[in-house]
């Protein structure tokens, strides 16, 4: 299951990035979207109009696939840092040797 949302999720990412790239920014930007880049399919107005819906579709399809692997994922990892892991008990410690004996300074 996670593997097919992972596909789908990929597929959705691409097709986000080249909508956003399509867009005309203010400054210029690629400027692929307007009307003489279109064709003429569309106005001006209407090819922004598709692309803002557009985006805003596969952004929010991008949201939640991104919470549902999310979810699909939580807890099937091992630890991964010795941090993660519980505690050791200690090993008993041997008793310390005596010291040895001072030798008397004059």
């Amino acid at each position: 299951m996670a593997t097919v949302l992972l596909i789908i999720h990929l597929f959705v990412t691409l097709a986000l990035i080249g909508v956003v790239l399509l867009q005309r920014s203010e400054g210029g930007g690629l400027g692929i979207g307007s009307s003489q880049g279109m064709g003429g399919f569309m106005t001006g107005r209407g090819t922004a109009n598709l692309l803002t819906r557009t985006t805003a579709v596969l952004g929010t399809a991008f949201f939640l696939l991104s919470l549902a692997l999310a979810l699909l994922g939580r807890g099937t990892g091992a630890p991964r840092s010795i941090l993660d892991t519980a505690p050791a008990t200690p090993a008993p410690t041997a008793p310390a040797p005596a010291p040895a004996p001072s030798v008397p300074t004059r």
